[in-house]
């Protein structure tokens, strides 16, 4: 008679066992490589927003500009201006004697302005070496003192371009100008000439104009 055998059941070999040391280094890997690809898209979106945002900081800053503020005083040499008033006095300069000196009158405006010299050196500015000269507007264009027409509404004395002695009190130039009513942002020149230069020097101070 045979004999019954029992059939036994093949045993199931752990899943890495099947894999082998093989498939187990191809897992590590592929997880490596993910978590790699994953670094580089987290690091890359990082820079992109911190590139965005300097680019936008930098637009905004250049957008951005400083409004100048104004000059109320500048030296040329050893002569230091500065400003004192500028009045709009309307379109009508009244005359104290209508005998010697009639109204003068404008389509546009009148404005009258004081600029201080002071000698800032060690010796006296010359007579003559030192002036006020045109107001000149936003768009360039050049305004000239009236003074010649306009003595008799003028202090005496005239002291523009007078001797100026070392640190004494700025000395007070007076002048009138007839300006266009549109014109702004004004600002008058300024010069000096020292005594062993050949040609004179200028610059500009803004005049804040009052009514």
């Amino acid at each position: 008679m045979f004999k019954k055998t029992n059939k036994t059941k093949p045993h199931n070999k752990p899943k890495d066992l099947l894999l082998g040391p093989s498939g187990q280094i191809s897992s590590i890997l592929l997880i490596l490589a993910v978590i790699l690809i994953i670094i580089i898209i987290i690091v890359f979106v990082v820079v992109r927003v911190k590139t965005v945002k300097n680019s936008k900081s930098a637009n905004n800053s250049n957008n951005t500009t400083e409004v100048p503020k104004p000059v109320h005083e500048t030296s040329i040499g050893d002569v230091k201006f500065v400003f004192q008033k500028a009045q709009d006095i309307g379109n009508v300069l009244r005359s104290k004697d209508l005998r010697y000196q009639d109204n003068l009158t404008t389509t546009e405006k009148f404005i009258m302005v004081t600029i201080g010299a002071q000698d800032v050196g060690k010796f006296n500015i010359l007579k003559s070496s030192w002036d006020v000269g045109n107001i000149i507007d936003s768009d360039g264009r050049n305004f000239v003192s009236i003074n010649d027409q306009a003595y008799l509404f003028l202090p005496k004395p005239d002291l523009c371009g007078s001797l100026l002695k070392p640190d004494f009190e700025p000395v007070p130039c007076l002048k009138l100008y007839e300006v266009a009513k549109g014109s702004t942002k004004l600002k008058v020149e300024v010069s000096f000439m020292d005594k062993n230069a050949t040609k004179k020097q200028e610059s500009f101070i803004d005049l804040d104009i009052t009514q």
